[in-house]
């Protein structure tokens, strides 16, 4: 949450001033939700069209999968207001809910959770430490449940066609962009390149996605950079589990090493963002443009993390932008 205690003018008040405006406009209720599974967030919202916005009488269809860390606090309420704005710039929004960390935290402690654990990839369930975006320490919620926040996403994805036609039928799945914010970025990124998982993942898809696109918002894109750039507090690691876990689930997890994808991405980016550094997405970036493929970096001067997703920020039309001009 905000800092109360920052000093006006210094990057933490503005960091501070930013996330309290994201998160004070009321939530926006889905016009509908669905499961996509048996545990309670395993469930995505539907927002429809408020309004035409592009060519053609079915609209896009706009996945978005919300950050926070991967940590159990942060769900995808925090993001309706996001996918309301969506919603009224013309697009049909899936608001994907994925399961997270415990929030019971502490140093070693188990991502938590039902899966397979010691039969997935890398081992058997994660941990460590951590606490909200842009922070950590101690005894903090744990950052994301492996494997289940990615057998989610997949689950999600999966599922998301199906769905679409039963509660957007005014929507055109095979206009599909993805977009997350943060932790919710890494996780488009990750969606849109199972194809090139490792032959033993169970997310592994035989071809490529059919999407559009993908716009990336502030992403943890590079698990290596965020690693050495403790980014919110380090959650990256405690994702994998730490330890050796790390080094041996990034090819099952990390964006930066499942690449070229052959679908268009675009990465935005706040230059003055500290909770998720510039350098995150550039690492990214660089990583695609050495396996031959170009993504495109959209920086946006004197922004923060947070006004990418707020929509009383002019960062928030410039992301609409860029998924409109992907989706049509």
């Amino acid at each position: 949450m905000p800092d109360a205690a920052a000093e006006p003018g210094t990057a933490a008040a503005r960091n501070a001033a930013e996330e309290k405006s994201a998160f004070a406009h009321p939530a926006v209720d889905p016009d509908g939700t669905a499961a996509y599974g048996d545990h309670p967030d395993q469930v995505i919202d539907f927002y429809a069209p408020r309004a035409a916005a592009g060519p053609g009488d079915a609209a896009p269809v706009v996945v978005l999968l919300h950050g926070g860390s991967w940590r159990a606090p942060y769900d995808r309420r925090h993001v309706s207001p996001f996918a309301g704005f969506l919603a009224g710039r013309g697009f049909a929004v899936a608001s994907v809910e994925y399961r997270r960390g415990r929030g019971d935290g502490g140093a070693g402690a188990e991502g938590g959770g039902s899966g397979a654990e010691g039969d997935e990839p890398g081992g058997e369930g994660g941990g460590g430490s951590g606490a909200e975006p842009g922070g950590g320490g101690a005894g903090g919620p744990v950052a994301g449940r492996w494997p289940e926040t990615l057998d989610d996403v997949a689950a999600a994805l999966d599922a998301l066609p199906g769905l679409v036609r039963l509660h957007l039928p005014g929507a055109d799945p095979r206009r599909t962009v993805i977009t997350g914010h943060s932790a919710g970025g890494h996780l488009a990124l990750w969606a849109a390149a199972r194809h090139l998982l490792p032959a033993d993942a169970p997310w592994r898809t035989d071809r490529p996605a059919p999407l559009r696109g993908v716009v990336a918002l502030a992403p943890i894109a590079d698990f290596e950079v965020a690693d050495k750039l403790d980014v919110c507090g380090g959650a990256a690691r405690q994702f994998l589990g730490g330890g050796d876990r790390f080094t041996e689930r990034r090819p099952y997890a990390d964006p930066a090493l499942l690449l070229p994808t052959g679908i268009a991405t675009t990465l935005v980016q706040g230059r003055a963002d500290v909770d998720v550094p510039q350098a995150v997405a550039e690492a990214y970036a660089d990583a695609a443009a050495k396996a031959g493929e170009v993504v495109g970096v959209t920086l946006l001067e004197d922004v923060g993390h947070f006004p990418l997703i707020d929509p009383a920020a002019d960062a928030c039309a410039v992301v609409a932008e860029e998924i409109a001009q992907l989706a049509w």
